[in-house]
């Protein structure tokens, strides 16, 4: 038993080096070269969890995925989420995959350009996915341009596309090749609403319709994140599309430091919810092991959270109101990209800064499970919220706060 242990936990360091401990690529470093198996092993149960109450399993990888990977220059690691044997249902599984990429042009080179290349990068890591039988990818943020929108330059605009135009139409034709879901997340134009640009993600199904969008509920005023000087609040609610393959949702970036706008996700019977994002280390690094891990946590869903990887730079220096200089680039996208299980367990996570392509089997059988074991909806007081919420909403709102009779008690 004791020779079973260690080979589990030196399995484990050995994976742990290959990628991060749901992003904490430095400190599993430190611990796999300072820490004894076993020691190891208790610290990653820790930061990681059980699935099940056992170790996340690692999935072999096909041989023609691995020589893309190899050829192309692009990371690629897959893990196995399972849930309980039942009696009554047969297990849900899903293959699921999440792609995070550099930009390849400079941003001084033509948008045309700029764009094709993308495109070209990205391919072989989708046709690794297909070649690995994903049936459900999702790519990072806007990720047909670089994340120019701290420049707050309108030229970037040109960048916007119609939901049924160019990267769509790309993903519709590797949509039905692969027979795969691809959540396809882009800046979009509306052209029927007076050309209004919005921050949106595009369902494509497994034969290559369109099955809606979503755009994103909340946007960023924070240092160089002025989005707002590009696009304003989404205005299709919380929808989750039901796919072959399960039902999915998607809350994209800056939406999940808002824990109401996982939760409606969840309340609209989501399985598996998407965070593509673009999010730079010196903001949000400590968070972003937490939120999204949380937030499966707390809706009984799994999570698969998308980051950018690379330094992108512009050729125009720009402030952004917060004291200080000038600059030329937005900060490091730290990639990590990783997934995370409503049982409270996650998956390594991909490099702060190597394309790559994280691959998970997710028996969906465990969101009811996990509902059954903790109760939360059940027990969960949501016409307090709902009356506290409606109040404050009210101009004359007032917090509930019981105060101390002394505190203000006049002195004699």
């Amino acid at each position: 038993m004791e020779t079973t242990r260690n080979g589990q936990a030196k399995e484990e360091a050995a994976a742990a080096r290959d990628g991060s401990i749901c992003g904490y690529e430095s400190l599993d470093r430190l611990l796999c070269d300072s820490l004894s198996p076993q020691v190891f092993q208790e610290v990653s149960r820790l930061l990681i969890g059980l699935n099940c109450g056992r170790i996340l399993e690692a999935v072999p990888l096909a041989d023609s995925a691995k020589a893309l990977s190899s050829e192309c220059n692009f990371d690629v690691q897959a893990f196995r989420f399972t849930a309980d044997k039942e009696l009554l249902r047969e297990p849900r599984v899903v293959r699921v995959g999440i792609i995070q990429n550099s930009i390849v042009l400079p941003t001084t080179a033509s948008f045309v350009d700029q764009k094709r290349a993308i495109h070209q990068k990205v391919k072989p890591m989708i046709d690794a996915a297909g070649a690995s039988g994903v049936n459900i990818l999702c790519l990072q943020e806007a990720w047909m341009m670089p994340f120019a929108f701290c420049t707050r330059e309108k030229r970037w605009c040109e960048f916007a596309e119609p939901v049924d135009e160019e990267s769509t139409r790309f993903l519709q034709d590797l949509a039905k090749k692969y027979n795969m879901v691809i959540v396809n997340p882009i800046l979009e134009r509306d052209v029927n609403h007076g050309e209004t640009i919005w921050n949106t993600a595009v369902i494509i199904g497994n034969h290559g319709s369109i099955i809606g969008k979503h755009r994103k509920n909340h946007i960023p005023r924070v240092g160089d994140f002025n989005e707002s000087t590009y696009y304003m609040e989404g205005n299709t609610g919380h929808p989750v599309f039901e796919t072959a393959f399960g039902k999915i949702a998607v809350n994209i970036c800056y939406g999940r430091h808002h824990p109401l706008n996982w939760l409606a996700f969840g309340l609209n019977g989501a399985e598996i919810v998407f965070n593509p994002s673009a999010t730079v280390g010196e903001l949000s690094e400590p968070m972003w092991p937490i939120e999204a891990r949380n937030a499966a946590i707390a809706n009984s869903y799994f999570v698969g959270s998308i980051n950018r990887v690379g330094t992108e730079t512009f050729p125009n220096p720009f402030t952004s109101g917060d004291g200080k200089p000038q600059h030329i680039d937005f900060g490091h996208f730290y990639g990590s990209s990783h997934f995370s299980a409503p049982d409270a367990s996650c998956t390594p996570s991909l490099s702060r800064h190597r394309d790559g392509l994280l691959i998970s089997d997710m028996d969906l059988n465990l969101c009811r499970q996990l509902k059954d074991k903790w109760g939360f909806r059940m027990t969960s007081r949501y016409n307090l919220y709902a009356d506290l919420l409606a109040q404050y909403l009210k101009p004359d709102f007032e917090p509930q706060v019981i105060s101390d009779p002394l505190l203000h008690k006049k002195s004699s």
